[in-house]
């Protein structure tokens, strides 16, 4: 994961073409003709031993004749004679080469470039092409408008097809780029470079396979902070295959986690090329919708209905609900007789003046996120007139507004007026609900990327002593599986309700527990080699009597050994029954994908959970509110809702049951399967009544590594100011929040201005959660934190670093409360901050510091760091090396 020279795809000077070829159709004739065809402003130099000229240009024998050193190079030869061309390349001081041939050898080819840091594009790509700075370098069959969205696929067909599809439809691009077989550069590189990249402010990605994942997370959660990031993703949808020892394991599809990684990355996923290029203009295009409450203004009641469908068919945003202040502005604008509700009909002979006034007021209202006009053509109104009118009036209230003009030959005048506009428009009610599901999603998912699950939940202190003893003990067994009482016990151990099972090794014994216990009972067989203990008949319920248990054991142990004599057999397991009134059964796990690591699954319990399929994935650490989406995402949700006399399932008692589910699998890793089945949850709380574990030591594989890191508690120390009063340094968290408020608050606004290089007073609720809400993959950000005699923790000071994909270089920022100046706080953050990257490896940490900030300077050179003023006077850059 690197940057490092990819500017050479996109801005090269010169570019050489080695096998430049004057056979028509051949790649070395077709990249020829597209660089001189696109009119490259630097010196192309074909490659070509055997011609003197290719395209009417001058060919040269090889790339030790070519007079200059081409910044880029595109190389059209046979696969088996690249690695020699690489190396060749490397020699003369290229730095980028674009390779089109298949490589049967890639390590050949990938030794070559990384003598010299040569960076690689494929192999099998078609290209790049650039069009703003008319770089064509690929063998495409057309070329693209100039645009601000960059399209990345690993098929060069799929880019030859987007520019064919796009070109058409007026769709432009700030760059297109083939990975092909993503050898050395990947999606992750180029999300990092683009994502700073003024040209392009979206990001489309078509992905057919991931091969490792340690920077495709970090690099799109990077990239979505700043643009949409879309992703079409080729293969399979479909999530049945084997079963597997565990139920999470089965259900946890790899599609599945992919989705789940998209969404806590803030990506949005789609599912078409016409899917992708249409979400990228509605969210270019709707900023102004503040949200996923939706009104519906249209002068067709029947179209407004169908859209009301669709979006509660979609289960992506709501139909706002217009309150009585809106109703009774609509009554003194609307045509006598309308009727006042959502969807606001405003009938067939609607006058542009009608449409302008409505928008006005649901622009006017606070409980109004975005609002859909619906307009259906007739022969008593004007499509185009009403068209400018809602422009307009969108202009002068600054309204999330989408437009769908019915119609074909009536509407196109309409949709041309809203394109020319910067409006987003559709010409179907299913496209423009779509749009609006795509903001919704893509708002959620943005919301998503910016939780950063707390290290403890509040007021919950699991025993974690006890977890470790009961996992160094499992680690033991032979395949990891935990007893059943010994898997209840560690769930427990982090708060998650359990039945009490008590294990035994014969049915003479469990007839003995089961009076001890108390009537009624359930008996199950406990076997670390059945998963699916009813699938065997190996569980009997409601056993009134020791008789009954001794025969219920009895049969359970004939059953398992004539269906599956091999089997291990440990004994009985022994439950009291409980009744829990009301109970819906759900379940929930852990799997660990080969990709993306551990991950958590969610739905419907039971019995049949494999042929229900209602469940959703996904990836740890959670919160709370985290857990409470995963919820929402599945069906069985809506059934945890009050109905008939069955009340309201506890909602919370769920999602905090997820949490600690969650922060059990982060403080022991080991574990590589769970199956809570079935959870039972009513209106008072949940219970687990059957769960299954199992451990293996951990590994630095993918599998094992967790895609979202979670908080680094083991970063967190203690300090102390120079009149030894203590403190604690530690990461920042997203609930520091206030308390950075407060701090920013408490600063001068000098030292405000020397921190943000400028006049700040108060910093807004966005701004101060980017500060807080941090991905510790890229950002460190450590606080000093004093807890007061009023039990109230104040942050004194902060140092951040950002530190680049290559892990070359952090850039430093450090704030300390005016009033603590003096104590010593700077260097401790200073001392800290330092020690952090020498562990991490970073080559080097800079700042730039105001001239005038004196202490600063004063600290920086007390460290070590050398400071030299650049062009901008009032500007000292001040840099410490690491290593040498």
């Amino acid at each position: 994961m690197s940057i490092q020279n990819l500017q050479y795809f996109f801005a090269p000077k010169s570019i050489a073409v080695i096998g430049a070829s004057e056979r028509p159709r051949s790649v070395g004739n077709i990249v020829m003709r597209n660089l001189l065809d696109g009119r490259f402003a630097g010196p192309i130099l074909p490659v070509n031993p055997r011609r003197e000229a290719v395209a009417g240009v001058l060919t040269y024998k090889s790339v030790a004749d070519l007079p200059l050193c081409p910044e880029l190079a595109v190389i059209c030869t046979p696969g088996p004679a690249v690695p020699g061309v690489i190396d060749d390349l490397g020699k003369r001081g290229t730095r980028a080469a674009i390779v089109a041939a298949d490589m049967s050898d890639p390590d050949a080819l990938l030794d070559a470039a990384r003598r010299y840091d040569l960076r690689l594009l494929g192999g099998a790509s078609l290209g790049v092409c650039v069009p703003k700075a008319n770089l064509y370098a690929n063998f495409a069959h057309m070329q693209a408008h100039p645009g601000r969205v960059a399209f990345v696929s690993q098929s060069g067909a799929l880019c030859a097809a987007a520019l064919d599809w796009a070109k058409p439809r007026g769709i432009g691009f700030s760059c297109v780029v083939s990975l092909g077989d993503a050898v050395e550069i990947d999606f992750a590189d180029l999300m990092d470079y683009l994502s700073k990249d003024e040209e392009t402010k979206a990001i489309l990605l078509h992905i057919e396979t991931i091969r490792e994942r340690r920077g495709f997370v970090s690099a799109a959660r990077a990239a979505a902070r700043n643009k949409p990031v879309l992703i079409l993703k080729g293969g399979n949808r479909a999530s049945s295959h084997s079963i597997g020892h565990f139920l999470s394991e089965t259900l946890a599809s790899p599609d599945g986690a992919f989705d789940a990684t998209v969404r806590r990355a803030g990506a949005l996923r789609v599912y078409s090329i016409d899917e992708l290029f249409a979400a990228v203009e509605t969210l270019s295009r709707t900023k102004q919708v503040r949200g996923e409450r939706l009104a519906i203004l249209s002068n067709a009641g029947g179209a407004a209905l169908m859209a009301i469908d669709e979006i509660n068919t979609a289960e992506r945003g709501s139909i706002a609900d217009l309150s009585e202040k809106t109703l009774s502005q609509l009554a003194k604008v609307l045509p006598r007789g309308r009727r006042l509700a959502n969807p606001v009909d405003l009938g067939a002979g609607a006058s542009a003046d009608d449409y302008a006034a409505a928008l006005k007021v649901l622009s006017e209202a606070l409980e109004v996120d975005g609002i859909l006009i619906i307009h259906a053509p007739n022969a008593m109104t004007d499509s185009s007139e009403i068209a400018r009118a809602v422009i307009e009036a969108q202009k002068r209230y600054r309204s999330g507004v989408l437009a769908c003009w019915l119609g074909g030959e009536t509407a196109s005048a309409a949709l041309a007026l809203f394109a020319e506009a910067g409006l987003c428009s559709y010409n179907s009610i299913g496209a423009a609900v779509g749009g609006f599901g795509h903001i919704v999603q893509h708002r959620r998912n943005l919301a998503m990327l910016m939780e950063t699950p707390p290290a403890d939940l509040a007021n919950f202190a699991p025993d974690r002593a006890t977890a470790r003893s009961i996992v160094e003990s499992g680690l033991s067994r032979p395949d990891g599986v935990l007893s059943e009482p010994d898997s209840r016990r560690l769930l427990a151990s982090y708060g998650i309700p359990t039945l009490e099972s008590i294990l035994v090794e014969t049915a003479d014994e469990a007839a003995v527990v089961a009076e001890r216990i108390g009537y009624p009972v359930a008996v199950t067989l406990s076997s670390p080699d059945l998963p699916r203990k009813w699938d065997a008949g190996a569980v009997a319920l409601n056993l009134e009597n020791a008789e009954a248990v001794r025969s219920a054991a009895d049969g359970i142990m004939r059953r398992v050994r004539n269906i599956a004599p091999e089997v291990r057999i440990e004994g009985f397991a022994l439950q009291r029954m409980v009744v829990w009134p009301h109970s819906r059964q759900l379940m929930m796990g852990i799997s660990c994908d080969p990709l993306f690591g551990p991950v958590l699954v969610f739905g419907e319990g039971g019995r049949a959970v494999e042929l229900v399929r209602d469940h959703t994935v996904a990836l740890p650490p959670l919160n709370l509110p985290l857990a409470r989406q995963m919820i929402d995402r599945t069906r069985i949700s809506k059934r945890l809702e009050a109905h008939g006399l069955r009340p309201k399932a506890n909602r919370d008692a769920i999602a905090q049951a997820l949490v600690r589910l969650s922060a059990l699998l982060v403080d022991n890793p080991e574990i590589t399967a769970c199956d809570i089945n079935p959870l039972f949850a009513n209106h008072q709380g949940v219970v687990a009544v059957d769960a299954r574990i199992q451990l293996a030591a951990s590994d630095d594989t993918d599998s094992r590594r967790f895609s979202i890191l979670p908080y680094p508690s083991g970063l967190e120390e203690a300090a102390t100011l120079h009149d030894g009063s203590p403190i604690v340094l530690r990461p920042i968290r997203p609930e520091d929040e206030p308390a950075h408020a407060d701090l920013i608050g408490r600063t001068s606004p000098q030292d405000l201005r020397y921190r943000f290089f400028g006049s700040t007073q108060k910093l807004q609720h966005h701004q101060l959660a980017r500060m807080t809400q941090i991905d510790y993959d890229r950002e460190m950000a450590f606080i000093a934190t004093a807890t007061g005699t009023d039990g109230h923790a104040s942050t004194l000071g902060v140092v951040r670093t950002v530190t680049d994909p290559d892990n070359k270089r952090a850039e430093l920022a450090i704030l300390v409360r005016s009033d603590l100046k003096g104590t010593g706080l700077g260097s401790i953050l200073m001392d800290r901050i330092i020690r952090y990257h020498r562990t991490r490896k970073t080559d080097e940490i800079g700042a730039q510091v105001i001239s005038g900030n004196e202490p600063m300077l004063r600290l920086a050179a007390k460290f070590g760091f050398a400071a030299v003023t650049g062009d901008d006077p009032e500007l000292v850059e001040c840099t410490l090396r690491l290593f040498d």
